[in-house]
């Protein structure tokens, strides 16, 4: 894996006769001549044992790490066309020479995620260059709990987030993404309410929708729900099981000015939900389903292998000739290809015709290297119903 450039290096046979280290450590790797092939971060224990920081010997240390932010910030200035967006990615782990670590921003404040512990011990260094770099207003860590596809789908209370420096921020921070205002929280939830990479993909919605009538499935906060109403859709249905979601998205839509009883918010799991609009003869010329990989309900459970064939076909008979079906997935296990033949299962059942005019991915702020292929995950297909 490390000849082809990957950045991982898992546990197996041969890792079991390293030398003990610690958490944290950093390691040279060699082969089994002896020669140099980079230097690493150690995770002892873990199925992901070592990821690589470089090809060259090096040592982690403030200017290691202020030459690694710096290019990420420049590729942002340089390629993300962020106009009048204050929340996006930073850095993008694997995808900015920083496996393991990702950093958003979210106005005038940071949110670190350690994906691998062995960041841990370099985490001071890491809140001391980007102070230095962006003199943020509070820089805050949010964790994640191991096993999250069996939290419950309702909105989650639990406290993942801490100040790691600076000043708190308030407990529903409004932030700028494309022009429009969204509502986020940095403490709270496994989530903060917004999933920086749409940004793009919302950006085009608006561009879509002018006097459309527009369905959302799996809503969460109503980002795109948002951002479809702000481009002047007709009418935007809302669909989400959680009740703090539903209340969350009408937030956002009143923090840009949006009457929200213009539009359809419907609290529900969206299989049941899908029947009771057929039932009802709704009929839409745009439909977005972006769901989580996995969502649990009292009667109802998703997954993006099967439930997204299956979810497509019942949908379809809602969309217009004519209209946009807008088929997203984050699910890094299930790849464009496999992502397709579930579209195409869904189109086959429910006896239609579907063509793909777009297939996109995350934005430019979540780049990812041609040797990684686990970076390149988000899903977003624009298929017309013929």
């Amino acid at each position: 894996m490390l000849e082809l450039g990957h950045p991982w290096i898992i546990a197996d046979e041969y890792t079991k006769k390293w030398p003990a280290g610690a958490m944290g450590e950093l390691v040279e790797i060699v082969d089994s001549a002896g020669r140099f092939s980079g230097t690493a971060l150690l995770e002892p224990g873990e199925r992901l044992i070592a990821r690589l920081l470089s090809r060259e010997p090096m040592t982690l240390n403030r200017s290691w790490l202020m030459e690694r932010l710096t290019a990420a910030l420049r590729l942002r200035k340089e390629h993300a066309e962020l106009g009048d967006t204050d929340a996006f990615r930073l850095v993008n782990g694997e995808g900015d020479g920083l496996p393991g670590i990702t950093v958003d921003r979210y106005g005038d404040y940071l949110m670190v995620q350690l994906y691998s512990e062995g960041w841990r011990p370099h985490l001071a260094p890491l809140t001391q260059a980007l102070q230095e770099l962006l003199t943020p207003r509070g820089i805050y860590e949010k964790t994640r709990p191991q096993n999250t596809r069996n939290l419950e789908t309702a909105a989650d209370t639990k406290k993942y987030g801490r100040l790691l420096v600076g000043s708190a921020a308030p407990q529903r921070l409004t932030v700028r993404e494309n022009g429009l205002n969204y509502l986020v929280e940095l403490e709270r939830g496994l989530n903060t309410g917004l999933f920086l990479d749409q940004r793009v993909n919302r950006r085009d919605l608006i561009l879509r929708v002018k006097g459309k009538n527009v369905l959302n499935l799996f809503a969460y906060t109503g980002a795109f729900s948002v951002a479809a109403a702000a481009g002047g859709a007709n009418s935007v249905t809302s669909v989400d099981v959680s009740p703090t979601y539903m209340e969350w998205a009408k937030e956002n839509f009143g923090a840009n000015r949006l009457n929200p009883k213009a539009h359809e918010f419907i609290i529900g799991d969206c299989k049941k939900s899908v029947g009771d609009l057929l039932d009802r003869d709704k009929k839409y010329e745009i439909i977005l389903m972006d769901p989580p990989s996995f969502s649990t309900t009292a009667k109802n459970r998703f997954t993006t292998k099967g439930g997204t064939s299956d979810l497509l076909a019942e949908t379809l008979p809602l969309l217009r000739p004519g209209g946009l079906f807008i088929a997203s997935s984050n699910h890094q296990k299930v790849d464009v290809a496999e992502y397709l033949k579930e579209l195409r299962r869904g189109a086959l059942q429910a006896k239609c015709d579907l063509r793909v005019i777009t297939l996109a991915g995350q934005s430019a702020d979540f780049p990812y290297s041609v040797t990684f292929p686990e970076g390149r995950y988000l899903k977003y297909a624009i298929c017309v119903k013929a």
